[in-house]
């Protein structure tokens, strides 16, 4: 069992940037792909950006340029900065971590184990 818990979310102003932390409790950590997403009220988690074993990012259209996704094996943490949000980014953020398949690993189907969420509030 491998618990995820996110941390870093709040109100900021639109232009502003936040740094969401996510640590995960036990295990391998180094040997999983890790994801963020994201969900709005009323609407489907949303793929954010995820991190390969060996640091490699990918990210959605929206986060490309803005956001950055990092992790820390050592301390068994997964980072994501997010910079110049706007209103549209606002939802709630989770980390997750991905099965051990192939693929992209950009739908929350490819995920096991998820963080409780943190929210995030861009206003304008």
């Amino acid at each position: 069992q491998v618990q995820l818990v996110e941390s870093g979310g709040g109100l900021v102003q639109a232009g502003g940037s936040l740094r969401l932390s996510c640590a995960a409790s036990k295990g391998a950590f180094s040997n999983y792909r890790m994801g963020w997403f994201r969900q709005a009220p009323g609407q489907e988690r949303e793929f954010v950006a995820r991190i390969s074993r060996s640091g490699t990012p990918y990210y959605s259209d929206s986060a490309k340029g803005r956001f950055t996704i990092s992790r820390d094996n050592a301390k068994n943490t997964v980072y994501l900065q997010m910079n110049s949000l706007n209103p549209e980014d606002t939802a709630v953020y989770y980390c997750a971590k991905a099965r051990l398949v192939a693929g992209p690993a950009t739908s929350a189907r490819d995920y096991d184990y998820w963080g409780q969420g943190t929210q995030v509030t861009v206003s304008s």
